[in-house]
């Protein structure tokens, strides 16, 4: 191995220390990752623009400008409170409905998003009601984890995926992904409802208080809806449709999103901008170059020749070996750097002659989405949910956190791991 590849690693495992310890904002620590391997000479400038995947900032872009204009319609706040009322106050049915509506939405917007739009409604429910808040966090970030899965826009780990390999479409993940988050989540429910039934108790004063809500008061702004919901709908048919027309699904969510800005007009434009997630955007392109310098030294390929000789290249232990690995590493790693370093590998693998990568790609999913739910530091949401908490007064500790989400994943990723053998190993 040459100079290069091992300055390569050295750079890539301190950045990926740093992010871990989360001493640094690590968009910080992973644009600076990013222009050390260019300014040492790893590699070129124009090499790393070559490695940064434009579909999947793009497709990011566009969909939070469409969701962040269509919250401030406070349209996810009626959809809280309706269901809220429909549960009859009861809060173990709340938990159950917003728990599904959680997951429902993580599949069609990204699971950041849909954390920060009901993250603040669960809290006004709750207060309400007089119960303790977490038990719904902690539900509503592993639904919005699992939900994610179902598609190609739900969480960042399958906008990867879907960006690198063309031939997996909008179509193809919820048809190979979508039947297995519905399985997942039927086993899972009654298990929160054991979970958190005795800390979630109140009384019969207080369920009639939430029936008191209006929800309808929570829309501010109904022709501003019409339009959001008019362009949300186009956008997920483009999604649906991009393979047939040959387009990539950047170009679909950003062309919903600017003609959504041209329908509404300058004054929005600027509000839109200010909500899309620029850190998380510059956190990308920092990986994406963090991990051109892995490509263009061969550590990739070293790595890859590696996991074949340990599985003889066979397809089905591959396939679980990836799913496991991916699972329990996007449990304690945040699982976009770890997605954005297994994608080359299994090209790779494709490369010397593992003949159906499919499987593999949907255990990658599989294992990155649901393992992002094992541990605090597993994925983006959790974060944004954790520290959202915090600042309502309702700490939830790293090893609180763990005693209820690894256990879980593991019981999700057994599930998944059948799942995958009977409908593609055997």
């Amino acid at each position: 191995m040459g100079t290069q590849a091992i300055l390569a690693i050295g750079i890539f495992l301190l950045i990926y220390g740093f992010i871990i310890a989360e001493k640094i904002h690590r968009t910080i620590v992973a644009m600076i990752g990013g222009a050390l391997m260019i300014l040492l000479g790893i590699i070129s400038q124009e090499t790393a623009i070559h490695h940064i995947d434009f579909n999947t900032l793009g497709l990011l872009i566009g969909m939070m400008i469409i969701v962040s204009t269509t919250a401030e319609t406070g349209l996810f706040t009626y959809i809280a409170i309706w269901s809220a009322k429909k549960a009859k106050g009861d809060p173990v049915r709340i938990l159950v409905y917003l728990t599904i509506i959680t997951a429902v939405s993580s599949a069609f917007l990204d699971n950041v998003t849909t954390i920060l739009l009901m993250v603040p409604v669960t809290f006004s429910i709750t207060r309400q009601l007089e119960v303790p808040p977490v038990p719904f966090l902690l539900t509503q970030i592993f639904a919005s984890n699992i939900g994610g899965t179902a598609t190609l826009i739900g969480d960042p780990p399958n906008i990867m995926i879907g960006s690198a390999v063309k031939e997996l479409s909008f179509l193809a993940f919820i048809t190979n992904l979508a039947p297995i988050v519905i399985i997942i989540m039927a086993v899972i429910i009654p298990i929160f409802i054991l979970l958190f039934k005795k800390q979630i108790q109140t009384t019969p004063e207080l369920m009639k208080k939430i029936m008191k809500l209006d929800e309808k008061s929570a829309l501010r702004d109904p022709g501003l809806l019409k339009k959001c919901l008019t362009i949300l709908g186009l956008t997920i048919l483009g999604f649906f449709l991009h393979q047939i027309f040959h387009l990539e699904s950047a170009t679909v969510a950003l062309t919903g999103a600017f003609i959504l800005l041209l329908l509404t007009g300058e004054h929005v434009m600027e509000e839109a901008f200010k909500a899309v997630e620029w850190s998380t955007i510059f956190f990308f392109i920092g990986l994406f170059i963090l991990v051109a310098g892995l490509v263009e030294t061969g550590v990739i390929k070293k790595l890859a020749e590696g996991a074949i000789s340990i599985t003889n290249g066979n397809v089905s232990t591959t396939t679980v070996l990836i799913l496991w690995l991916s699972a329990v590493a996007s449990a304690f790693l945040d699982n976009i750097p770890f997605t954005a370093t297994m994608i080359p590998l299994i090209k790779e693998m494709g490369q010397m002659g593992v003949s159906n990568l499919e499987p593999l790609w949907w255990s990658l999913a599989l294992g990155a989405c649901l393992g992002g739910n094992g541990a605090l530091i597993g994925a983006s949401a959790n974060l944004i949910a954790v520290g959202m908490s915090k600042k309502e007064g309702y700490p939830i500790r790293f090893l609180d956190f763990l005693k209820y989400g690894f256990p879980l994943m593991l019981l999700t990723v057994v599930i998944a791991n059948i799942y995958i053998y009977l409908r593609y190993l055997i």
